[in-house]
């Protein structure tokens, strides 16, 4: 395994400033769109105005859609997944809670667990694993969008995803307090391991993930994830 730094149009990625409410008077929807990490415009809701999104407009639109959203800056994303993807994430989350099963150290969340992990930013990992410590007395919160970042936060990359888009989440989550955040990539059948947002450890096919200092013993073998997915370049 090798240590790298994050790429540089990553990198470059949050060089146009972050917008925390409503976007400048002067600014053009291609600046809301790179502030955003270049997400195609078909993701990018445009009612509630840009800037005035809230949690409740996230729960809402589920709830007349169908479409999960993440809120970003007041801005309703929607977040979009292949039957591949969906196939790796419970395969993902699977493993995860039958090690949890044995080693009783927190919860694991799917692709529909919603957290405001920021104020005003509403992420959905793929998968998320959560330790016992964030919940005092081992409860779980009852809100439906709880403020609460994971420990580890995995994301099953899509063709729409953009390079700027992952690493503004990549941002975000370190901002948030995760301290482990995985990308897979079954298109190279490859991963990341971030430690920190300019830390990575980039993994082959012939490589596992480790769950390190958050999910000390957990070890998950690229290999056998991708063992029944076929792309197109094959």
């Amino acid at each position: 395994m090798a240590t790298v730094d994050s790429p540089p149009e990553l990198a470059s990625a949050l060089s146009v400033p972050v917008v925390s409410s409503l976007p400048p008077a002067n600014w053009t929807v291609a600046d809301l769109v790179a502030s955003l990490g270049g997400i195609p415009l078909d993701r990018i809701r445009v009612s509630p105005p840009f800037g005035t999104a809230t949690e409740k407009d996230v729960l809402e639109v589920e709830r007349q859609t169908g479409c999960p959203c993440e809120l970003i800056d007041g801005t309703l994303v929607e977040k979009t997944m292949g039957y591949i993807e969906s196939f790796l994430v419970m395969r993902i989350g699977f493993l995860i809670q039958s090690f949890l099963a044995t080693h009783d150290l927190g919860i694991v969340l799917g692709a529909d667990g919603t957290l405001q992990v920021l104020p005003d930013q509403v992420r959905i990992p793929d998968v998320c694993f959560v330790a016992w410590e964030r919940f005092p007395n081992r409860q779980l919160p009852s809100e439906p969008i709880p403020l609460l970042a994971p420990d580890l936060a995995i994301e099953v990359l899509s063709v729409s995803n953009t390079a700027g888009e992952m690493q503004r989440k990549l941002h975000d989550y370190f901002t948030a307090g995760v301290r482990l955040v995985w990308y897979i990539d079954p298109q190279t059948r490859s991963a990341k391991s971030y430690t920190a947002e300019d830390q990575c450890v980039e993994l082959v096919e012939s490589q596992s993930l480790s769950g390190g200092d958050v999910l000390p013993g957990f070890e998950l073998p690229l290999m056998e994830l991708f063992a029944k997915v076929r792309t197109q370049a094959e």
